[in-house]
């Protein structure tokens, strides 16, 4: 089974870059048959019909990681009660046709949602937002449980994620989406 992170905030060690980080810890420590791996989409361009055919290299290499995963696990930020404008952009290219005869990468892909931030909400107005997006993209959103950390400096050791309190919640997440990625197989 493989699960491809996609963290919403592109900043070196952003929140949830280190959240997608522990994720992973997580799942080798307790899910060893998983092939866990974070995409690098900071080169893909803005959405742009002028150059969507062909897809620039970029967006066609995103694809081909998205369409060969057994599962997505999002990790965003909020924004403004949102997700990041860049996070949109990559879904934006994601939901285009990849050609004539293939359809878009998300269509029937499983999906966790997960998220920190330093405010009060946790990302769960911004996961509200990406489940109305996801759903109408026709992906399999895993609705519960999601995370979302609110607070997340209280959780922070010399700059970096020590997930005190959370670290269950974590673990209970990727116990559920691997199980919801193998039901999805199993359909």
């Amino acid at each position: 089974m493989k699960i491809l992170a996609i963290v919403g905030s592109l900043r070196t060690e952003s929140y949830n870059l280190q959240l997608a980080r522990a994720a992973g810890a997580v799942l080798a420590q307790n899910h060893p048959e998983v092939e866990y791996e974070l995409l690098d989409w900071a080169d893909v361009p803005l959405m742009n019909q002028d150059i969507e055919h062909p897809a620039p290299e970029a967006v066609a290499r995103v694809r081909e990681k998205v369409k060969t995963a057994d599962g997505i696990w999002l990790f965003s930020p909020e924004y403004n009660h949102f997700f990041p404008g860049t996070l949109k952009n990559l879904l934006d290219w994601l939901s285009r046709p990849v050609s004539d005869t293939e359809g878009q990468v998300l269509r029937g892909k499983p999906i966790a949602l997960a998220g920190t931030t330093p405010g009060m909400s946790g990302t769960s107005h911004a996961q509200d937002h990406l489940v109305t997006m996801l759903s109408f993209l026709q992906a399999d959103i895993m609705n519960a449980p999601r995370l979302a950390i609110p607070h997340i400096g209280q959780q922070m050791e010399n700059g970096a994620l020590s997930l005190s309190s959370s670290a269950p919640y974590l673990e209970k997440q990727a116990a559920a989406f691997v199980g919801f990625i193998e039901r999805h197989r199993n359909r």
